[in-house]
């Protein structure tokens, strides 16, 4: 719910004036002659990586993030700056590998043809402690909002029974006729026959229907009023013929941090999908690299890098901790810049790791996925090296956008990376048919799952759950409803689909471990709802609501049989 990949062209440095402009700042205040040469000192942490052309590709200009007094600052490294602590050091690389057009002009004016560029980072950030909670997990003291909630549930559940109990003949008699007029419309086939409609063209027929179900749908009411009030807005822009304009209008509204952080506690607390999905992949990591000195994740996806907190967190916990490198490999986020997300998300985690004394490195890298080369991750001899996707791969082109799909190139990429783990989250979802019927009826049974599980699980005034619904899932429904060709980017496949892939790319599936399995049921059972359902499927974990599959996760390693990848 929280992950959804789009290209956004964002703007980057405006040339080498403005770069070292930036650097003296922070040169000045540190007492240190800017120099355009020189090499770094490693303290223990890799530095940063400045990349201003391929002619820098051999010798990096190194920089360092200092976190000294909750505020970050940075740094050259030379041999006179031993007075660095190195529990004060957090690295991270910003590169930018788009088909941006601010860098290719830098690199016009420059004489150069690269179009790879990485940002430095010129901000302060104050350490936020409040997120904590959200990030951390503190044994059972994280599941203190889910029983809070499954309370508040309880209560309003008991409190709408009382007030039915407690009518008179005259109200209830009232409150019956009501219930009949509104059971006479039925949503989902007004929906269903809209569509054909708009399929059709039959523009008369279906502008009549839009109009009833507007006059039937909102945003406030129970599971299937508040869907219609979304799929309608899909319906009639394809009618139009302005998904597109319409589609990256809504790409525009902007997610604070305030809002991410309340969006994503809810949906810790309400379901156990995104906790699940990072116990399985964490637990899964930390078994992988046990007593290994170096760790390497390439996060595929890295979003708002919401995973790693926990497990830098239980790294610190095994004594001596590994060194860790992380890679968060993406594209921009709708309402965000990509270098803004990827900074957000590098200094958020260089400052955990710092408070948990946990070796650090980070490097983000923005790009599409099928665009990756291996030298662009910086693989290390004798690091563990662990590939990591949890629900990004879904907007990946299939065999209608091109016959050698970006899916499989990118499932090819990541098998020669020869990863000692990969592990694979998908939504399991059969909404990607080309047939526009087909794709509206299995959109509809999916998301009316999705959204009985809101309505099941949290209260219909709650603020964020009217964010997740509009700003999320609207705006993934208008896309796969009013977009075709290219412009659909919401294409999910089934995980029967996802394995097929992965066997065909060159990998080779391992069990689900018993123990983590039994945990999660566990978990699941006595903390969340009864209608969640999780269970093991010919390697697969799954995750759903009442029958119906919505998440799988699996981990894989590389066919040594394979040969030809």
């Amino acid at each position: 719910m929280l992950m959804e990949d789009i290209d956004e062209r964002v703007g980057l440095h405006e040339g080498e004036a403005a770069l070292h402009a930036a650097e003296k700042t922070f040169y000045d205040i540190l007492g240190q002659p800017l120099t355009s040469t020189g090499r770094a000192t490693r303290f223990g942490f890799p530095a940063l990586q400045i990349i201003r052309g391929p002619e820098d590709a051999k010798g990096f200009d190194k920089l360092v993030i200092y976190l000294d007094s909750d505020k970050l600052s940075i740094c050259r490294l030379t041999t006179k700056a031993k007075e660095v602590e190195k529990s004060k050091c957090a690295v991270f690389q910003i590169t930018d590998h788009r088909n941006n057009p601010c860098t290719q002009n830098l690199g016009t004016r420059e004489g150069r043809s690269s179009k790879q560029h990485a940002n430095t980072i010129t901000c302060e950030i104050s350490q936020n402690r409040k997120f904590d909670r959200h990030l951390l997990w503190y044994r059972l003291d994280c599941f203190n909002e889910t029983r809070s909630l499954r309370e508040l549930m309880a209560k309003q559940a008991s409190m709408n029974s009382t007030k039915g109990q407690s009518k008179g003949p005259t109200q209830q008699k009232s409150r019956g006729k009501r219930q009949i007029n509104k059971e006479v419309v039925d949503l989902r086939t007004l929906l269903i026959h809209c569509a054909q409609a708009v399929a059709a063209d039959d523009r008369p027929l279906a502008t009549e229907l839009i109009k009833k179900i507007r006059q039937h749908s909102s945003p406030d009411g129970d599971c299937i009023q508040r869907l219609a009030f979304y799929l309608v807005d899909g319906l009639e822009a394809r009618l139009a013929g302005i998904g597109r304009q319409v589609y990256l209008k809504l790409l525009t509204k902007r997610v604070t941090d305030e809002e991410l952080f309340k969006i994503y506690n809810l949906s810790l607390a309400a379901f156990p999908l995104l906790r699940v999905s990072y116990t399985f992949a964490n637990r899964t990591i930390l078994e992988a690299s046990r007593g290994q000195p170096k760790v390497h994740i390439v996060d595929f996806g890295m979003c708002f890098g919401l995973q790693w907190p926990s497990l830098i967190q239980k790294f610190s916990e095994q004594g001596v901790p590994p060194k860790l490198r992380i890679t968060g490999i993406d594209v921009s986020r709708p309402g965000f810049g990509t270098l803004e997300i990827t900074e957000q998300a590098g200094k958020r985690l260089a400052d955990y790791a710092n408070m948990f004394k946990v070796p650090f490195q980070y490097q983000g890298i923005s790009s599409r996925y099928e665009n990756i080369q291996i030298e662009d991750l910086n693989i290390e001899e004798g690091e563990v090296l662990i590939v990591n996707s949890l629900y990004q791969m879904k907007t990946l082109g299939d065999e209608t956008v091109a016959m050698n799909s970006a899916r499989d190139r990118v499932l090819k990429i990541m098998r020669r990376m020869n990863p000692k783990v990969f592990i694979l989250g998908v939504v399991n979802g059969s909404y990607s048919s080309p047939f526009f019927i087909t794709r509206f009826k299995e959109l509809l049974f999916h998301y009316s799952s999705l959204f009985d599980m809101f309505d099941t699980n949290i209260p219909r005034d709650n603020e964020e759950r009217k964010l997740i619904e509009g700003r999320l899932f609207g705006r993934e429904m208008l896309n796969i409803i009013s977009c075709e060709g290219a412009e659909r980017t919401e294409r999910p496949e089934t995980y029967k689909q996802w394995q097929a892939r992965c066997l065909k790319a060159g990998f080779e599936q391992l069990p689900v471990d018993p123990a983590i399995l039994n945990s999660i049921l566990d978990m699941t059972k006595e903390i969340y709802h009864e209608d969640f359902v999780a269970d093991e499927d010919s390697g697969w974990l799954l995750q759903g609501w009442k029958g119906r599959v919505m998440h799988a996760i699996s981990k894989w390693k590389p066919n040594e049989s394979c040969t030809d990848q």
